[in-house]
């Protein structure tokens, strides 16, 4: 019986370190950065989610609430997705590792309450993490394009319906 428990017991740590393994991508195969945007929750019924896309064209949705997909899910991108996302967000890209924030106090003068946070990250083997935080209740005319921006990205990837929590069937 101690056997049967040893075995089940190492099976179980086995599948546990594969269970862990599928929550983040892979390092890269192809050169270039591995784009993190997270949509941050709001005072209503807005997708709050973060995903990861990688220049090898893989992609994780990782939902929090107001989406229509029940947990992790994985999903591909095209190069040209890949280079339109990238060319989108590299007029708001902040210095290679270094991080900008956006928001109410800091660089923002018309805020309205409420609504999500953004973070974009890129990261890349052997070099800083750059990052950039917009809380989207600034209203400044010069983020207009930041926001066209960031409304962007799941009209890139194709992801509409897996966030949109109305296209869940009952």
């Amino acid at each position: 019986m101690t056997i049967r428990m040893a075995m089940a017991a190492a099976m179980l740590a086995v599948l546990a370190g594969c269970a862990a393994k599928e929550e983040g991508l892979e390092p890269p195969r192809a050169p270039g950065d591995v784009i993190r945007f997270t949509a941050g929750r709001c005072f209503g019924a807005c997708p709050a989610y973060t995903l990861q896309v990688s220049p090898d064209g893989s992609g994780l949705l990782e939902p929090q609430r107001f989406t229509s997909v029940p947990g992790p899910t994985r999903f591909t991108v095209t190069n040209v997705q890949y280079r339109k996302l990238v060319a989108t967000l590299a007029p708001h890209r902040p210095a290679t590792g270094t991080a900008k924030r956006i928001a109410q106090g800091q660089d923002c003068e018309r805020f309205a309450t409420d609504m999500p946070a953004y973070v974009i990250e890129w990261t890349r083997p052997d070099q800083p993490v750059t990052k950039l935080e917009y809380q989207s209740g600034c209203m400044d005319a010069r983020y207009g394009r930041l926001r066209v921006a960031i409304a962007a990205v799941p009209k890139i990837l194709d992801l509409q319906p897996m966030l949109n929590p109305k296209a869940v069937t009952p």
